[in-house]
């Protein structure tokens, strides 16, 4: 097919294919939950869209790992927003209900410290606010005010701002009173301080932007939002887990008529008079496109897809000079036998808070303690795993590699081991007698695997510097038909984050390509 083309030369007018008759063509450069949900907009707009994947399945992040008869999600696996899901199926007049089930979690979280105390984060405002109680009656009137924030966060930055593109700096600049109002310049942790006094329950109300790559002590005030996220629509697990999710985005996207290429990596994209052109696949897959998203990571984009071209060799330097997530290591373990006292989702607080974070953002080294994530997905689906069996994940948020110089091939093992002594020390008892299956994963895996830069798990960290007009542009400042969803670009990582951003540049691919109006009328129906 043809090189996309401005309608008459004019270069205000919206592009379109070179053949006027035929649907424009699109290619979708990876398929995690944004290039999934992407794939799947514009297929349904009327983009005829392929969607290549380089690993030998769909989900990215979400990858799903087989060891035996166990099956085990990657991550992510904490949904809390499902009618962003819901919309990507409604756009074609379908019910995601049709294509997979949702699961509510109850609580929400359980978050447990070193002193032996527990924190069960409800949904429902009467039982949050006994948990509360429990920990300093006094903050309960502080709570409320911090709730009453986080709402009007969650209104201005998510409803609001969450699906908006931010192409240029006055769109930045129109949104500052309401940002600056709002605090937005303070960190997440500032800002739960100015209304909760205790100490542990400071931390239960702003570990989340660990959640999403960010440093609760650095982060932007404005993701205080997803605690009021959470309120409105809870915390979801898909029956048979996350990759049955990918799978029900893989199916509609086929159902759509779109053409997917799995265990295939793009290895160049070529330029041709100022607009991308030819996508070509180590495998030997070729073909012009009127347009390309890429959902990879965005320097792996512009330093080795774009690397021949001038834009891809002019962008790469400054990106690589921003502030990256941290990265994880994971261990993923299967037990003979069940553990009903352990709930879905545990965070455990290890000795320090503050004082680790900031060693795990910036090194040099491996901090010998940490605080863990503790996902059993059996306590809301026990068919997750064989009937009288656990399936798990514990996540350590570790160094990246552009800051922590690790031999993961090394201490990987050592790590795992430690980190298993402590589960069985503190909440799974015997633990190592029942392991039947395992795997683990690092930041080399993430390097490796998913191609991120420096190993980072969630991109860019989500600094106000780095967030809105300036993180990533949904489509690339010079090249007219280069777009972006995921992690990278606005408005972050997460599943409601980079869903979102595939609706935001799914808006601008239609605006682009004169099918905005039909594009408004569909997503109002």
């Amino acid at each position: 097919m043809s090189e996309a083309v401005r309608i008459d030369g004019d270069e205000s007018a919206p592009l379109s294919p070179a053949n006027d008759s035929a649907k424009p063509t699109a290619c979708v450069v990876g398929a995690g939950f944004g290039g999934l949900a992407l794939a799947c907009r514009l297929q349904s707009m009327g983009f005829q869209t392929t969607l290549i994947e380089a690993r030998d399945k769909l989900g990215g992040r979400a990858y799903v790992y087989e060891k035996g008869e166990f099956f085990f999600d990657g991550g992510p696996t904490v949904i809390t927003d499902p009618s962003c899901l819901e919309e990507v199926f409604a756009l074609s007049g379908r019910k995601m209900s049709d294509y997979v089930e949702l699961l509510p979690v109850e609580p929400m979280y359980r978050l447990a410290w070193e002193d032996g105390k527990v924190f069960d984060y409800f949904q429902e405002t009467e039982k949050l606010v006994k948990e509360i109680e429990k920990f300093n009656p006094d903050d309960v009137a502080g709570y409320h005010k911090f709730y009453n924030y986080s709402e009007a966060l969650f209104k201005e930055g998510y409803l609001k701002l969450g699906h908006v593109p931010f192409l240029n700096f006055w769109s930045m600049i129109k949104q500052a009173p309401s940002l600056a109002t709002l605090q937005a310049q303070r960190s997440v942790a500032g800002r739960v301080g100015d209304f909760i006094k205790d100490p542990q329950l400071r931390q239960a109300f702003s570990f989340h932007t660990l959640l999403v790559g960010g440093d609760p002590h650095k982060t932007s005030a404005i993701y205080a939002l997803i605690h009021a996220l959470e309120r409105k629509w809870g915390v979801w697990f898909p029956r048979g887990g996350t990759g049955a999710l990918v799978r029900a985005f893989g199916k509609l996207f086929e159902d759509l008529g779109g053409k997917t290429i799995i265990g295939d990596a793009v290895e160049e994209i070529t330029e041709v008079g100022g607009k991308l052109r030819t996508v070509k696949t180590k495998g030997g897959f070729e073909q012009d496109f009127d347009c390309v998203a890429s959902n990879a990571d965005i320097v792996h984009t512009y330093e080795k897809l774009l690397g021949k071209t001038p834009r891809g060799r002019a962008v790469t330097p400054g990106l690589k000079n921003k502030r990256f997530s941290m990265s994880l290591f994971v261990a993923y373990f299967a037990t003979d036998r069940k553990y009903e006292d352990i709930a879905h989702h545990t965070i455990c607080f290890g000795p320090r808070y503050k004082e680790l974070i900031a060693e795990i953002f910036s090194g040099p080294n491996l901090p010998d303690d940490f605080s863990l994530y503790l996902h059993r997905p059996t306590a809301t689906d026990p068919g997750m795993a064989p009937e009288g069996h656990d399936s798990w994940y514990v996540l350590s948020p570790v160094p990246h590699l552009g800051k922590a110089s690790i031999d993961w091939s090394v201490e990987g093992e050592k790590y795992k081991q430690k980190i298993y002594q402590y589960l069985e020390e503190r909440y799974i008892p015997d633990l190592r007698k029942h392991i039947v299956a395992d795997h683990f994963i690092t930041p080399e895996s993430f390097k490796k695997d998913l191609v991120a830069h420096h190993g980072s798990a969630f991109s860019l960290e989500p600094v106000l510097t780095q967030s809105a007009f300036f993180r990533t542009h949904n489509r690339d400042d010079e090249i007219p038909n280069l777009y972006f969803a995921g992690a990278g670009t606005h408005p972050g990582a997460g599943i409601p984050g980079v869903v979102g951003s595939a609706k935001a540049t799914a808006r601008i691919m239609a605006e682009d390509f004169g099918m905005g109006a039909a594009y408004e009328a569909m997503a109002a129906e």
